[in-house]
C-alpha cells in the first residue's frame, strides 16, 4: 500500500488523483489532504478518504474542522504545509499547488527523502538548478505530472537520456491560435478560459491561451532532463494526441500519444515504474483524423520568446518571469488589465532586473517577493 501525500487535494489534479486513489484502493491510499479556502470539498475528501492528516489555509478552519473530524489532525498555514510535505510517512509527495506557494515544500519534501510527482511547473521553473541539486543529493525520484513532461519521461525509459538530438514539446495553442495581435487587443478572461482540449485550473489555463505555460514548461524541461535549451522545440499540435516526443541522434522519434485526460500521467506518476490497467479512453485514431502541426507565432505570443531568453539567461531571471507572470495572470482574471498586458509588463520587468545566480531558497523567495511586490503598489 504506497501511502500518498496530495499537496492541492481540492484543484484539478488533486481531485483526479483521487479518482485513481478510489480506483485503486488495495494500492493507494490518501494519507494527507491539503488545500487553501476550498473547505466544503476537503470536507467531503476527509470524509471519504479518511486520511491522518489534512492541512488548510485559515487557523479559524483548522480549529472547525478539527471538532468536525476527529479522527483526522488538521493544521493550517506554511508550517502544516511543510509538515504535510515533509514530516509524514507518506511514501510519494504529489505537489498540484497552483505557484510558487509549491517550491519551499518540494525541497523540504526532497531533503526528507520524499519522491516527488510534480504538477507545480513553478517549482522547476524558479528553483531548478536548487531542486535537482537536492534530488541528486537525496537519491530521490522527481516523477513529472504535466502531461508533457510524463511523454518526454516514458519516450525516454531504456535510453538513460542518452544520444538526445532535441526534445518537441507539443502545445495545443490554447484558444487564441492563430490570432493576429489585433485580434489579442479585445479578448476576455471569460474567452481565454475556455480551453479547446484540457479541463485545468483557472491560472494555468490563462497561460495556455498566452501560451506562457509552454515557455514555463520549456524551462521545466531543460531542469527535469538536464538538456540545453535551445534542444527544446516548441510545436502546435492543436488536436492534443501526441503529448511530446524525443528525437534521438540517428533522427529516430518515439512520441507519447494518448486523450487529453491527466489521469493518465498522474497515474504513471504513482505506479512507476509499472502502469495501471485503467478504465479510461484509448484513441481512436479512425476517429481522430488528421493530426497537424504548426510553428508557433513568437512574435504575437511574446511569453514562449520571453521565456526562452529568461531559461537561456539563467540565474534568477525565471524567478522574475514566473514572480511577475503570476501577478500579471490573476490581474487578468480580475479585469484589472488586458491580455496584451501581461506580456508586455513581463517583457519591462525582466529588462530592468539586475540578475543573481547560484540561488539559495531564501533568495529565490525574496526575489519573488519583491518581483510581486513592485507589481501590486
Amino acid at each position: 500500500m504506497k501511502k500518498i501525500a496530495i499537496l492541492g487535494s481540492t484543484g484539478s489534479i488533486g481531485t483526479q488523483t483521487l479518482d485513481i486513489i478510489e480506483e485503486n484502493p488495495d494500492r493507494y491510499q490518501a494519507a494527507v489532504l491539503t488545500c487553501g479556502n476550498n473547505i466544503e470539498l476537503l470536507g467531503k475528501q476527509i470524509e471519504k478518504h479518511r486520511p491522518s492528516l489534512a492541512v488548510v489555509m485559515n487557523e479559524s478552519d483548522a480549529a472547525s474542522m478539527r471538532k468536525k473530524y476527529p479522527h483526522t489532525e488538521v493544521l493550517f498555514g506554511m508550517e502544516g504545509l511543510m509538515t504535510a510535505a515533509a514530516e509524514t510517512d507518506c511514501d510519494i509527495v504529489l505537489n498540484s499547488l497552483m505557484g510558487m506557494l509549491g517550491l519551499a515544500p518540494t525541497y523540504y519534501a526532497i531533503k526528507a527523502g520524499k519522491d516527488i510527482a510534480l504538477a507545480n511547473k513553478e517549482t522547476l521553473v524558479a528553483g531548478g538548478e536548487l531542486i535537482m541539486d537536492a534530488v541528486d543529493d537525496q537519491k530521490v525520484r522527481l516523477l513529472p505530472v504535466d502531461s508533457e513532461h510524463s511523454a518526454i519521461f516514458q519516450a525516454l525509459q531504456g535510453n538513460e537520456q542518452k544520444d538526445i538530438n532535441r526534445i518537441i514539446l507539443t502545445a495545443s495553442g490554447g484558444p487564441f491560435r492563430g490570432y493576429t495581435i489585433d485580434q489579442l487587443e479585445h479578448v476576455t478572461s471569460s474567452q481565454a478560459l475556455k480551453h479547446p482540449n484540457w479541463k485545468m485550473g483557472a491560472k494555468i489555463t490563462i497561460d495556455s491561451a498566452t501560451m506562457m505555460n509552454k515557455g514555463l514548461e520549456v524551462i521545466e524541461a531543460r531542469w527535469l532532463f538536464n538538456i540545453p535549451p535551445d534542444t527544446i522545440e516548441v510545436t502546435v499540435h492543436p488536436q492534443s494526441i501526441i503529448h511530446s516526443m524525443v528525437e534521438y541522434v540517428d533522427h529516430s522519434i518515439i512520441a507519447q500519444l494518448g486523450v487529453p485526460d491527466m489521469r493518465i500521467p498522474i497515474s504513471y506518476a504513482l505506479s512507476y515504474p509499472k502502469r495501471l490497467d485503467n478504465p479510461y479512453e484509448s484513441v481512436d485514431f479512425t476517429k481522430t483524423g488528421t493530426l497537424t502541426f504548426e510553428t508557433p507565432d513568437y512574435n504575437t505570443f511574446e511569453c514562449l520568446t520571453l521565456a526562452y531568453e529568461a531559461v537561456r539567461e539563467g540565474g534568477s531571471y525565471p524567478v522574475v518571469l514566473n514572480a511577475a507572470n503570476e501577478v500579471l495572470v490573476q490581474q487578468f482574471l480580475e479585469d484589472r488589465i488586458s491580455f496584451l498586458d501581461i506580456q508586455n509588463t513581463i517583457k519591462k520587468v525582466i529588462e530592468k532586473h539586475e540578475p543573481e545566480y547560484h540561488l539559495n531558497l531564501e533568495t529565490i523567495l525574496e526575489i519573488d517577493r519583491n518581483v510581486r511586490g513592485d507589481l501590486t503598489l
